[in-house]
């Protein structure tokens, strides 16, 4: 038996299918695992042990350079890649047109979401079997219990999302027990003020925590420059791939985090995570974990720096420093 996932994009949403990998593994603790996924994201099934193979896929670059003959040699390689296994299970975890166009290349019978729970409804005419999963659940959710239904498992399994990291060791890092702030994120809108940033770094140093401040594009990093200036002993960290980064949740007391796919990687590193929404609501597609966490905010609502304090001290209690 051999099972391939489709789960594209984006990091948020990968790492909200590591459960159901979780799931599967308990379920068929020796059957190969493979993983279709962006290529910018495959440092996150690769933090799995039970993912046996990662297939890149690189959808996004491959819209940007249709015109060249690269792209079609890589598009083909890509095809004979997924057609080099025969799966028992191909699950399309994503539900959307181009995950779908992916699963039915693959050589096995299809599994994704029906219709009225695809969030692009076309996708289910791609399956050979497809399940009606509640929309108004947790995305989390809504993957695991796809993957149940495909595979007939329980649904009462304790939620795991099965990695690890080993903390980062860098000559850059605190001494002391340190927070990762997470300021940056795509859209304007999700953001949270700088001016709250300065408090909150501030309260923090107060109590007794350092904080760092991870970023990626040119922009985000002057952010990142600018906030750590602000904050007393605040480090603004260097460029880091996202194995690094994982790293470097391992090695914190825990994390603070807007709306962005890397909140929700440090809450499924089992770090505590407090997670501030300002444009979305968390319901559907906030933090969830079995490891403490609390998502505040949500559309047009801004949590307090001094709220924030207060719950990271209360969700990071067990590794706050004495």
């Amino acid at each position: 038996m051999r099972i391939l996932i489709v789960k594209t994009s984006s990091l948020g949403d990968v790492v909200h299918a590591l459960p159901a990998i979780t799931d599967l593994r308990r379920a068929f603790p020796t059957t190969p695992i493979d993983w279709c996924v962006e290529e910018n994201f495959t440092a996150i099934p690769r933090l799995h042990p039970a993912v046996d193979k990662i297939i890149p896929v690189a959808i996004r670059r491959w819209r940007k350079q249709l015109l060249r003959a690269q792209t079609w040699r890589e598009i083909r390689q890509f095809r004979d890649t997924l057609r080099a296994e025969k799966y028992d299970a191909v699950i399309d975890l994503q539900g959307l047109l181009k995950s779908a166009v992916i699963a039915r290349q693959a050589d096995g019978p299809r599994v994704g979401y029906a219709a009225e729970s695809a969030r692009e409804p076309i996708a289910a005419r791609f399956y050979d079997a497809d399940f009606a999963i509640p929309k108004k659940i947790h995305a989390v959710e809504r993957n695991r219990w796809l993957v149940a239904a495909s595979l007939e498992l329980p649904q009462d399994i304790p939620l795991d999302y099965g990695v690890s990291a080993t903390p980062l060791q860098a000559d850059w890092l605190p001494a002391k027990p340190y927070l990762v702030l997470l300021t940056a994120t795509s859209r304007d809108d999700k953001l949270w003020p700088e001016s709250h940033w300065l408090t909150l770094g501030k309260l923090l140093h107060e109590q007794g925590v350092q904080v760092v401040l991870p970023a990626g594009s040119a922009a985000e990093r002057e952010r990142a420059a600018r906030l750590a200036a602000g904050i007393p002993a605040a480090v603004a960290a260097p460029a880091l791939s996202l194995e690094a980064l994982a790293g470097l949740f391992a090695g914190s007391i825990g994390a603070i985090g807007v709306d962005t796919g890397l909140t929700h990687l440090a809450a499924a590193l089992g770090r505590p995570v407090v997670a501030i929404y300002t444009a979305t609501d968390p319901g559907l597609t906030g933090v969830l974990s079995a490891t403490p966490f609390q998502n505040l905010g949500g559309a047009g609502k801004l949590p307090s720096a001094l709220e924030v304090a207060q719950t990271a001290r209360i969700v990071c209690r067990q590794t706050w420093p004495a």
